[in-house]
């Protein structure tokens, strides 16, 4: 169990003041079974007017308007958590769905949809191919073969972290030998999709107060990963820029089909290129005190826990 405070701050500055439309902000982290939230704040400079509303997936929205003209835009977002996933989990599959290939049952299949169709084209079926190359045979060891690919993403693709706006395509991945976390993420969800199954995007943050992790700068950044849907486990997290699985270290923000609507933070404003100076991100994740905990040393914590 860890209790961490997250501080995210994206910071936008720009040459002159400009009029800024409406900002989409996907800030708030999502409380799952392991996850429970305690506290979420959104600051924003200028003043904002915020709604929320959830979308398709269950995602926390926040909508910011804004009135006045700026020459700078900073978004923070403080949110204190508790993580209970364990290092090493224990997925309770269903029989079913012990040996690849399975077939989901016509509920699932029908609800999971989209998250079951490849999102990229494959004129050449070279991707295919690469995906089909991980099935040693027929059946086989379900997550042993989900395990494989994405450890395939980790030994075969170079790590690069890149601040262009974009993701790669995965056969563009696969010619280049490298990408971001949000490439080996597209790359992995591509590849369950082709095998049949459920796959969906997620955005959020690692943690690593180790400082050992990829992708992570200093304890705590954005990241991307997969999630996977296997009969009696659920939803089981894939991170293959780490060769992880589980979501010990893993904070959400979003779950979607495609990259593009797990993105942080999206807005506009009227202008030209050139009138945006710098944009900024910085996350701080950081280990914290528990409120149970803090209020049970209020009380004098030791001998209550005790009663």
């Amino acid at each position: 169990m860890a209790c961490l405070d997250i501080l995210h701050t994206t910071t936008y500055r720009y040459r002159q003041a400009v009029s800024l439309g409406p900002h989409r902000l996907m800030l708030r982290p999502r409380e799952t079974r392991e996850l429970r939230l305690f506290s979420h704040d959104l600051s924003i400079t200028p003043e904002a007017t915020l709604t929320w509303a959830h979308d398709v997936a269950g995602n926390s929205i926040a909508t910011a308007l804004f009135d006045t003209p700026t020459d700078h835009l900073v978004i923070e977002s403080r949110a204190s958590l508790e993580i209970t996933a364990p290092a090493w989990p224990v997925f309770a599959i269903s029989a079913s769905a012990i040996e690849y290939p399975f077939l989901y049952s016509p509920d699932e299949w029908t609800d999971l949809g989209a998250l079951t169709t490849p999102q990229y084209d494959d004129p050449d079926d070279r991707f295919a191919r690469w995906a089909e190359s991980f099935i040693m045979g027929r059946p086989t060891d379900t997550l042993s073969l989900l395990k494989d690919i994405s450890n395939g993403v980790f030994t075969q693709i170079s790590y690069q972290s890149r601040d262009d706006e974009g993701t790669q395509s995965p056969n563009e991945t696969l010619e280049r030998g490298w990408g971001s976390c949000r490439d080996f993420a597209v790359l992995l969800a591509e590849a369950a999709r082709r095998l049949g199954l459920g796959a969906r995007i997620v955005s959020g943050y690692l943690s690593d107060p180790q400082t050992s992790l990829v992708g992570s700068a200093g304890s705590g950044s954005t990241h991307a990963w997969v999630e996977i849907f296997i009969p009696g486990a659920g939803w089981i997290a894939f991170d293959p820029t780490n060769r992880s699985v589980g979501s010990g270290n893993l904070i959400p923000l979003a779950v979607a089909r495609n990259i593009a609507q797990v993105t942080p933070v999206a807005g506009t404003f009227l202008g030209s290129n050139s009138d945006l100076l710098s944009m900024e991100v910085v996350v701080r994740v950081e280990n914290a005190t528990s409120p149970n905990d803090s209020f049970l040393a209020q009380r004098g914590g030791a001998d209550i826990a005790l009663v």
